[in-house]
């Protein structure tokens, strides 16, 4: 008789096996969802190496990326279209994966680095370096990093108070934002017409000036940034359970939370560098990987797919589908500002958490 009950609570319907089921159910959600991703990253990349004021076909392009000379379309797409995607692709991975890391640790979504001045950080030095001192080219994308780790830690020293909470870092954040927003302001008002063209260009956020020069460097930051964040994916995931959780699963609070907080600036740091401070990606990736995965799992890879997505997507829609070309920046922009305005009213209702 004992043995007829162990296999029945061992059976189909047995909690067991519901827990079981449910969570294979959602790690086939996770799995499909990051390779329907990955394959619409990579449809928008041969879209964007194919079209263009003169498009080739896709068997064209592949010769091309394979090394064969092809008449008319071998500078346009190695040295001109590849850089520019690429880059794209790149700076979205840093800003999906830089936004997730602060929403998550945080627990709320308004913890985005372009929500809290962070990206204001590198911008404001950037556009000091440009209008001021006339620096450009890889100078100026160091300029931009170290501002966004020193503004960044200068906003997380000034949130210190026996820990960081979410809400004291989000509102030093806006504040130390704004002002950054009136040094842009003050450095514009007291610069010449072409440092005002060049440093609003960079402002926008956009890939005009995605060449291979910026590919190298950003590629190289991203091969170390992106495997020591999935490194610390564990802790982060840790610390959305509350401080006192995460510390009784071994994982020490503020020492975590300063690791995922140098690695989360450092790449959106590295991608502000490469392409300006583009709206809303890192604000929108979170939210948007957590919908389509339902809460499943890790959001660091579909956050980062999601980047690319906005990133390219966004760039191909402002060059080729628009009456007039605009920076990725504006589309991005356009798409992010409307979600905010209903974040805002939300959170008011239900709170900000991811």
């Amino acid at each position: 008789m004992t043995a007829v009950l162990d296999r029945a609570a061992a059976g189909p319907g047995a909690p067991g096996a519901l827990v079981a089921a449910g969570r294979r159910a959602r790690t086939r959600r996770w799995r499909l969802v990051v390779a329907v991703l990955t394959l619409v990253v990579l449809g928008l990349v041969v879209l964007t190496l194919c079209v263009g004021e003169r498009s080739y076909t896709p068997a064209e392009v592949l010769r091309v990326l394979l090394g064969e000379q092809v008449p008319g379309a071998s500078f346009t797409v190695s040295t001109l279209r590849l850089p520019r995607v690429l880059t794209g692709v790149l700076v979205g991975i840093a800003f999906g994966m830089g936004g997730v890391v602060f929403q998550t640790m945080l627990r709320n979504v308004l913890a985005s680095p372009d929500i809290i001045g962070i990206s204001a950080g590198a911008s404001a030095a950037a556009v000091v370096a440009i209008t001021m001192f006339g620096v450009s080219g890889l100078a100026l994308s160091g300029i931009a990093i170290v501002a966004g780790v020193v503004v960044a830690g200068t906003i997380y020293a000034l949130s210190w108070r026996q820990g960081v909470h979410g809400a004291r870092l989000i509102l030093i954040g806006i504040a130390v934002g704004a002002m950054l927003d009136s040094v842009v302001a003050y450095a514009l008002t007291r610069s010449s017409v072409y440092d005002v063209n060049t440093a609003l260009r960079w402002l926008t956020g956009s890939l005009s000036q995605a060449f291979w020069p910026v590919v190298g460097p950003l590629a190289l930051a991203m091969a170390v940034l992106v495997p020591a964040l999935l490194v610390l994916s564990r802790r982060l995931t840790a610390l959305q359970l509350g401080d006192d959780a995460s510390a009784s699963l071994g994982v020490a609070p503020d020492r975590s939370r300063l690791a995922l907080l140098v690695v989360g600036v450092a790449l959106i740091a590295v991608g502000t560098a490469a392409a300006g401070p583009i709206a809303f990606v890192a604000f929108l990736s979170g939210p948007i990987a957590h919908r389509l995965v339902r809460g499943t799992g890790s959001l660091l890879v579909p956050a980062a797919l999601v980047g690319a997505v906005l990133v390219v997507g966004g760039d191909l829609v402002g060059q080729q589908l628009l009456v007039t070309r605009f920076p990725v920046g504006v589309v991005t922009g356009v798409l992010g500002a409307p979600y905010l305005l209903w974040l805002l009213a939300r959170t008011n209702r239900s709170g900000g958490s991811l």
